[in-house]
């Protein structure tokens, strides 16, 4: 069988070994949007680079929302593999096909038109206008890739297996790089080819995924009767993803907002604050990896109705976020410059210095982006995205405010600050969030055990 039961076992040794092949699939659906930049950057140029850097927090504010919607989807279908109800695991997984088909014509039939006027509102630099409007426009249209590959790998991975997806991701990331060179070099298509090129390849990867499971996962077998659509079912699979998701954007609004101000300052500015989050993004997979693996983990456990194991396993994800930050802080310090230089043809000084300056802000600030990370991937394991969507209206505020206020004062430095400020603020709201929802969830099973026994 290619599921993976993580209710058994020392919780250290599984979520280790539950993270590292996830660790691996992430850096290298990382490397899409890494290789698109470098290439963008190094044979097309700073404007494009630019453009490209312009339309970041706008394409993961609908991808982000698609990506933790996915996620919430299939949170209940670890949780019925969990409790060992395998009709339930085929049920979630059909429903959840489902909602995905209707969620990916409504997002693409509402985005794709107001590409130009989000743009606008943006005060997009008329210099990158253009290349920022082609990659934003194709990548809109492609949603549909996006999404399905996120259910199927997190399907996946919520039956315990995540080895599988690094091998496909690896398969579309050299697949990526070798469309995003073919298509720039050689058939001229600018920043349009290199959002055509990372479409195709996660296409590629959802297609790998959909063979795989029906191949290899005994119990997704579908029968005619798993496609039988119920209304309460659906509901409850968007009570938690549809949260997730809005939860997901609402951290986005805050990065929009960091680019608003941005854009005010500049092509030179936006350049090396999109370099320098390329490479933010790649050495901090390690954190959101192991959220991912503690989503997966408490959802089988709380479906198991073992409550202990989730609090022992937050504890040995909590030492391992500790460790992961400290090697990441090393690896970017030492790192960075040649990193940010990979970037451009010809690097410029300025651009370069700007980017150093906000990964050594970032870096000093990443035990909280996993402390985040972890307690709100735990919490939406068990189901609760109350504490999760708060602690993302107080990061969205927190960095809302840094970013215009700050810049105003500081300019680019008070555009750093804003992130760092905003995760301080979620993983407080978040780890209080955590502490009370275990003590209501032991509250009521003893109290449903109590019954039982009288009973």
């Amino acid at each position: 069988m290619a599921e993976r039961d993580l209710t058994q076992g020392a919780p250290l040794k599984e979520i280790i070994l539950f993270t590292i092949p996830l660790l691996f699939g992430n850096v290298f659906q990382q490397l899409y949007s890494f290789f698109d930049t470098l290439i963008v950057g190094r044979t097309l140029g700073l404007k494009a680079l630019a453009g490209v850097g312009a339309t970041g927090p706008m394409i993961f504010f609908i991808i982000g929302f698609l990506f933790a919607y996915t996620q919430g989807l299939t949170i209940i279908t670890a949780q019925r593999f969990g409790a060992k109800d395998y009709a339930g695991v085929r049920k979630s997984f059909t429903t959840s096909i489902i909602l995905c088909i209707l969620t990916t014509i409504l997002f693409t039939v509402v985005t794709v038109p107001l590409v130009r006027p989000i743009l606008t509102i943006m005060h997009t630099p008329s210099d990158i206008f253009n290349e920022a409007y082609i990659y934003m426009f194709i990548s809109y249209l492609g949603l549909g890739t996006i999404l399905f590959y996120n259910l199927l790998s997190n399907v996946i991975r919520a039956l315990g297996d995540s080895k599988t997806p690094l091998y496909f991701l690896i398969i579309a990331s050299i697949l990526n790089i070798v469309l995003d060179l073919y298509f720039i070099l050689s058939l001229h298509w600018g920043v349009g080819g290199a959002a055509i090129a990372t479409v195709l390849s996660q296409g590629v990867s959802a297609v790998l995924c959909a063979f795989y499971m029906f191949k290899k996962f005994p119990i997704l077998k579908l029968k005619k009767e798993d496609w039988k659509f119920d209304k309460e079912f659906a509901m409850e699979h968007l009570n938690i993803g549809f949260p997730m998701g809005i939860q997901m954007s609402v951290l986005t609004i805050g990065i929009i907002a960091v680019q608003f101000a941005l854009n005010t300052l500049g092509s030179i500015s936006i350049a090396a604050f999109t370099t320098a989050v390329r490479i933010d993004q790649l050495f901090s997979q390690s954190l959101i990896t192991l959220g991912a693996t503690a989503a997966t983990f408490t959802a089988q456990n709380f479906g198991a109705g073992k409550l202990k194991r989730i609090k022992e396993g937050a504890k040995a994800s909590m030492l391992l976020v500790i460790a992961m930050s400290v090697i990441a802080a090393v690896l970017i310090i030492g790192l960075g410059e040649t990193l940010v230089g990979l970037f451009l043809d010809k690097p410029d000084e300025q651009v370069v210095s700007l980017a150093m300056q906000y990964l050594h802000i970032i870096v000093i600030f990443y035990v909280f982006l996993g402390t985040l990370i972890l307690f709100r991937n735990v919490l939406q394991g068990m189901g609760k995205v109350k504490a999760p969507l708060i602690s993302g209206l107080a990061e969205l505020v927190a960095r809302t405010a840094a970013a215009f206020i700050l810049c105003s004062y500081m300019g680019y430095l008070g555009v750093c600050l804003a992130t760092p400020l905003a995760w301080i603020f979620a993983a407080i709201v978040l780890f209080t969030g955590y502490r009370m929802a275990l003590k209501k969830a032991v509250k009521s099973i003893r109290k449903t055990q109590r019954r039982l026994a009288a009973c």
